[in-house]
């Protein structure tokens, strides 16, 4: 029988994009948070049977231009060549359990340094070849570090930072790096938080725990046009709230002051959140980066994952870190001109109705398009018979898609090899005929929070997934995102919008008048009209208590709505003193 002209129509279609699909990974424009490298699975609480990955306070460093980031307990380390794509090195030498909260620094391209023995009682790890990790270890040791931060200044000096605790400052030792980085005698005492005058440094999820003092930890230094940027991590790991602030000075053992714009690492709403206790590392084009911890805290509270924001110093030396849209689709580093950009893909998949071939208990499908992380479906079965489909209700122009796995009762610990997953992503215009999206069926390599831009991009209403292999117990996904650009129109302005900060001058109650047909929206605050650098993405609500704010400092905020069409005007910026 001879097929119709539609039929092959349709067959080049799908034909064409399995092609595009199989050339997606490595060439990439965009990517998303988090970002997505094989994550080592935790030992810390093997004895509970609780298994869980983690990636956290990343320590990315340019050495030779190239990359290597190192995290906490992951029995190695990664390269790359562009800060996007990343692969694992298996060093010769290494920590036995991995590093802590590890500190790196590149000495003028002939040594890389390494220091982040878990006991806190370390030698400085040397070697001019990371990919091969032939390490070496200085004899002198620096005890009870916890969460250093190694810093050479451009005359040869060199500095160890360190602390992690809620109560003492973050401290200061000079090096003697001619001789075995032996330690000055001398300790300096720099500073600690101070949650009474700034609100964003109080412990607990929206920094509403009263009674628990927060946790400064996680300590990095970046020299920028003669200044020295010591940026720390609070209040922790495991809040919503985790960031970074900075203390600025012009020299390495201080006096430090405080940066009115902090936090400048922030990121406490949307899919992935937390931003803290990271590394800034200049990348392709002298464009700056920001790693940091984005927290799951679901199997455990150091369940972590890692992402990276572009980082800016404006003309009057403000340190920000861009997290507007954190976990949507970005420029890529290598993308010249448009390197951390926002790509102005929207989320199509968000509380879209959605079916699956078997659902565990109450982990339910509709888990995956919840924007939360923390919530997750879970199949009867992992074999390759499981499928989701998600109706996007109107047709949408999809450009990429991530998938983020869950670990539930995975049972794995440390780094295991051979982990893989494969998978198949087709869509549909009315839900009869479907061409390949994203084709994984032949992959090799281990993808936990994969990120897949559409070689072509595809306009579909339905989108479907058929599991065919992943590597843990159960089948389990926190996340599926489809990113795009809807056919209708974005939001109007917001209207009604109201900052009433409190007595407690920390805190402020935001809110403003529901937009019809808003997804959500986000809200934008600086010290000034033109310094908007903080934002927080709300999905549905239309009120927002910030509780990040310092006493002292005057402040700017506008909203904006956005929907799965593009985003609306921002309101007028309305001053808060």
């Amino acid at each position: 029988m001879k097929k119709s002209l539609s039929g092959i129509i349709q067959l080049i279609v799908a034909a064409l994009s399995l092609t595009t699909a199989q050339a997606q990974g490595t060439h990439m424009s965009t990517y998303c948070n988090p970002i997505n490298i094989d994550y080592t699975y935790a030992v810390y609480d093997a004895h509970k049977d609780i298994s869980y990955r983690s990636g956290a306070d990343p320590a990315v460093v340019e050495f030779r231009n190239e990359y290597y980031m190192f995290v906490t307990r992951s029995m190695g380390y990664w390269h790359s060549t562009d800060l996007q794509n990343w692969s694992f090195i298996h060093p010769e030498k290494w920590y036995f359990q991995g590093s802590n909260a590890p500190a790196a620094f590149n000495y003028k391209d002939s040594v890389l340094y390494v220091a982040g023995d878990p006991s806190g009682s370390m030698s400085v790890l040397y070697t001019d070849n990371p990919k091969k990790g032939d390490w070496k270890a200085t004899p002198s040791i620096l005890w009870d570090l916890q969460d250093p931060a190694l810093f050479i200044d451009d005359d040869g000096q060199a500095y160890m930072y360190w602390g992690s605790s809620n109560t003492y400052p973050l401290r200061v030792k000079k090096l003697d790096k001619e001789h075995r980085f032996k330690p000055s005698e001398e300790t300096v005492e720099l500073f600690k938080l101070h949650g009474d005058q700034h609100g964003w440094e109080r412990f607990g999820e929206n920094h509403a725990d009263t009674a628990l003092a927060g946790y400064m930890e996680g300590a990095w230094m970046t020299k920028h046009g003669g200044k020295y940027y010591l940026q720390y991590a609070a209040p922790g790991t495991e809040f919503n709230v985790y960031g970074d602030g900075v203390y600025v000075s012009d020299s390495p053992l201080g006096p430090f002051t405080y940066a009115p714009n902090n936090p400048v690492s922030y990121k406490p709403g949307g899919f992935a959140n937390g931003a803290g206790h990271g590394s800034t590392v200049e990348g392709p084009g002298g464009q700056y980066w920001h790693f940091g911890s984005a927290t799951v805290s679901v199997n455990m509270n150091w369940e972590r994952r890692i992402s990276m924001f572009p980082t800016h110093f404006d003309k009057d030396g403000l340190m920000h870190v861009n997290t507007y849209f954190g976990d949507y689709p970005h420029f890529a580093p290598a993308i010249a001109g448009r390197e951390g950009a926002f790509a102005g893909w929207m989320l199509l998949s968000y509380k879209k109705p959605v079916k699956a071939s078997s659902v565990l208990q109450d982990f339910r499908a509709d888990h995956m398009v919840d924007e939360n992380i923390k919530t997750f479906w879970v199949a009867e079965n992992n074999n390759d018979q499981q499928w989701v489909e998600i109706d996007l209700q109107k047709p949408g122009r999809v450009h990429a898609i991530q998938l983020n796995y869950h670990d539930y009762k995975s049972d794995l610990y440390g780094k295991v090899h051979g982990l893989y997953h494969r998978y198949l992503i087709t869509g549909s215009t009315d839900g009869k005929n479907w061409v390949t999206l994203v084709d994984r069926s032949d992959n090799h390599t281990d993808v936990p929070n994969d990120y897949v831009e559409l070689g072509t991009p595809q306009t579909v209403r339905y989108i479907r997934f058929q599991n065919i292999h992943a590597p843990t117990t159960n089948l389990a996904v926190s996340g599926l995102r489809v990113f795009g650009q809807g056919q209708g129109k974005a939001p109007q302005k917001v209207r009604s919008f109201s900052v009433n900060r409190r007595t407690d001058r920390r805190d402020a109650m935001i809110s403003w008048e529901k937009q019809p047909d808003a997804q959500g929206y986000n809200v934008l605050w600086g010290i000034a009209p033109d310094k908007l650098y903080s934002s927080w993405l709300v999905y549905g609500d239309n009120t927002l208590e910030l509780k990040s704010l310092s006493v002292d400092q005057t402040y700017y905020f506008s909203v904006e709505a956005f929907n799965e069409n593009g985003v609306s005007a921002r309101t007028k910026v309305v001053k808060v003193e």
